[in-house]
């Protein structure tokens, strides 16, 4: 059976465990338009507005 030669150092441990704890939930935004929860830098998927703009409506023309 297999056994360790040396200790496993607190700091080779908790970098192992480390990527464990990368995960979390994203930051939500208030829609200054709507005021609606929405993911921060992207479209409103509510009023489809983005920096002021209603940028929906503006795909749709072309």
């Amino acid at each position: 059976m297999a056994v360790p030669k040396r200790r496993t150092s607190k700091a080779v441990r908790n970098q192992r465990r480390a990527s464990n704890m990368k995960k979390f939930a994203p930051g939500l935004a208030v829609c200054p338009q709507c005021h609606q929860p929405k993911l921060p830098h992207r479209v409103c998927p509510n009023c489809g507005y983005y920096d002021g703009k209603n940028v929906m409506a503006e795909s749709t023309e072309a």
